[in-house]
């Protein structure tokens, strides 16, 4: 099947991989965009699992303002490279991350951040609000951890939807630009400033 280059273009412009990458996934996929995409994510989840364990000693600290000057974030985000850090991409993915921070307020980057006595807590209320149901206690359990997992969700960055595509997690969109950059990218800290608080 030829695949054109108009196609390859649609492909690199929605995932920003590579044009050898995209016309490969659109080969495989027999040309069809939405497979080829699919193709791709599973392939920059794979890459960034291979490079999760380098460095990042590199990298920017990004902000964001919203618009009147009455909310801020400071993110860095780190890689392995002063290279990466200073290619467009990545800059964008830092913007990204702080507007994503603003947007939806949370406390820590990941789940192993969350302190021990917190997850206790919301745990035991999870289990007492799942007891006032009657339901068995396998199914309870089963509760409990389906709203801890929504917890996290709300909490942890990484687990957020991106506001810009709910479809992926920020974690989710942080390995695709893993894939893309050929560098292992972390957020280390960030700090969210509102007026009033």
């Amino acid at each position: 099947m030829a695949i054109s280059a108009e196609q390859v273009k649609a492909l690199r412009d929605q995932t920003g991989a590579g044009m050898m990458e995209c016309k490969k996934a659109l080969l495989e996929a027999d040309g069809d965009l939405e497979k080829a995409v699919t193709l791709l994510r599973e392939r920059g989840l794979a890459a960034a699992a291979k490079r999760a364990d380098r460095q990042t000693r590199e990298g920017i600290i990004g902000h964001y303002i919203h618009s009147g000057g009455r909310l801020g974030v400071l993110a860095e985000v780190n890689c392995e490279t002063d290279f990466v850090a200073a290619t467009e991409e990545f800059q964008g993915l830092v913007r990204d991350i702080a507007m994503q921070i603003a947007a939806s307020n949370p406390s820590y980057v990941r789940r192993e951040d969350v302190r021990q006595e917190e997850i206790e807590r919301e745990k035991e209320i999870y289990h007492n609000q799942a007891q006032s149901t009657g339901k068995p206690e396998k199914i309870m359990e089963r509760i409990v951890e389906g709203k801890l997992n929504k917890y996290y969700s709300e909490v942890c960055l990484y687990e957020q939807p991106f506001i810009k595509d709910p479809e992926l997690t920020v974690e989710e969109l942080i390995k695709a630009k893993i894939a893309v950059l050929k560098e292992n990218i972390t957020v280390k800290r960030f700090a969210r400033f509102k007026v009033g608080e």
